[in-house]
């Protein structure tokens, strides 16, 4: 058993000041489980109480180089003595700026904001403003941030809601969203194609946007079928519909230019935070200047007090300048794959059926013999089983999450001795949960 004194002592003092003494609810564990963090560097994460664990969680995605990495910490440390808020435009936001435009294709102009929840309702306003339209898109089992007009049918919404195919419901997630709010959303199956031309056809005059995450964040990293992007992006075309990539995790993930590179599509506005900061708050939206040009005084409103700050500015141009000079992500990739095929003949050598899923760099996998596609299909996954196998790598020292629905995250810091000692821990793992 892992210790637990400390983080317990810690925690119960949490549950005393802060809601649930968490300040996120994917955070919450229970009143005796919920982990307390003390430090971590590189790919090691330590708890209150001196547990040490790899990390395959990386804060859910952003960590991209490594925890408490120097290089990033050292220049935020430098741009910080100059002080970090202004209201005003600096240098350093335009570098950043002109850093994006330049390593992510078709990247004309953007905006700084601080989360990938301010992100997405951003560009969603963007696009309403731009169409003068209202309703929107959203995909099944996609995760957009936490304002209220993307709280539907997300990973964590329950499948037995969401109707059926054909006629899909939209899921709301959780209380305190006004009901009308429902109405502005069609939800539809991902990796469909004739269910989302359908509705395209029959609602093309109110629909502003189509956000899309390229593939499932929360989804155990589910890549689109092959020609569905394009797919998408003839709909938008001929239906005058703003095509929105919400990049937040995929953006400085899968490819210097992001989900635009990986796929070959390039929408009409992406969004972009986690791996753009290694973990501090940066964010950013945008895509084509006609687009983007709507956002003004007296037209579509952006602001933020704390938007393209200092601190999280020096962040950004750090990460894309080592980005953009070394073979981080190629690196990434490379070994992610490794990590995905040990895993898949760890597996197969214990017979348990399975379909290994995502990108290298946020993969996962699921338990069963179904095809997996899209959320529904995860009716069909083993959450037993792949329970006792993520149970056994926490207690072992290997932290990925224990929700099949959330990828496996790799870092610069993954090396391919930890992905070793990785496969090592999984097989002991697996045969442990088939005893």
């Amino acid at each position: 058993m892992l210790k637990r004194d400390n983080a317990q002592s810690i925690f119960d003092r949490a549950m005393t000041v802060i809601a649930k003494g968490v300040s996120s609810n994917f955070r919450y564990w229970g009143p005796k489980s919920t982990p307390v963090i003390s430090h971590a560097k590189g790919v090691f994460i330590t708890d209150a109480d001196e547990n040490t664990f790899i990390d395959y969680r990386l804060g859910w995605g952003p960590i991209i180089l490594g925890h408490a990495d120097e290089r990033v910490n050292n220049a935020v440390s430098e741009a910080i003595k100059n002080g970090i808020t202004f209201a005003a435009t600096t240098e350093l936001e335009t570098e950043v700026a002109e850093k994006m435009v330049s390593m992510i294709p078709g990247m004309e102009m953007l905006r700084f904001t601080n989360t990938g929840t301010e992100a997405t309702m951003h560009a969603l306003r963007v696009a309403r403003g731009y169409t003068r339209r209202e309703k929107f898109i959203k995909f099944e089992g996609q995760y957009h941030g936490a304002h209220d007009y993307v709280l539907y049918s997300t990973a964590s919404s329950p499948v037995s809601a969401m109707g059926s195919r054909t006629a899909p419901i939209p899921v709301q997630v959780g209380s305190g969203i006004p009901n009308k709010i429902r109405d502005y959303v069609f939800s539809v199956p991902f990796n469909d194609f004739e269910a989302i031309e359908n509705v395209v056809k029959d609602h093309y005059g109110d629909i502003a946007a189509m956000m899309i995450e390229p593939c499932l964040g929360n989804i155990a990293g589910l890549e689109p079928s092959k020609g569905y992007l394009e797919h998408l992006r003839k709909l938008c075309d001929e239906y005058g519909i703003v095509m929105i990539f919400d990049e937040v995790k995929t953006g400085f993930r899968l490819a210097n230019g992001g989900a635009r590179e990986e796929y070959n599509v390039i929408p009409d506005i992406s969004t972009y935070a986690k791996s753009l900061g290694n973990g501090f708050p940066v964010a950013a939206f945008g895509g084509k200047k006609d687009v983007m040009s709507v956002i003004g005084g007296g037209s579509v409103t952006h602001a933020g007090t704390f938007s393209a700050n200092g601190a999280s500015m020096a962040a950004a141009k750090a990460v894309l300048d080592i980005l953009s000079s070394t073979p981080v992500l190629k690196g990434i990739r490379k070994r992610g794959q490794r990590l995905k095929e040990g895993m898949h003949q760890i597996l197969n050598a214990a017979d348990i059926k399975h379909q290994m899923t995502g990108h290298p760099s946020m993969q996962g996998f699921i338990l069963s013999e179904h095809p997996v596609t899209e959320v529904r299909d995860l009716a069909h996954h083993d959450e037993e089983m792949y329970g006792k196998i993520m149970t056994y790598l926490y207690h072992h020292g290997v932290w990925p999450e224990d929700d099949a629905r959330e990828p496996w995250f790799l870092c610069e810091s993954h090396t391919d001795e930890i992905i070793d000692e990785t496969l090592n821990k999984f097989e002991d793992a697996v045969k442990s949960a088939k005893d």
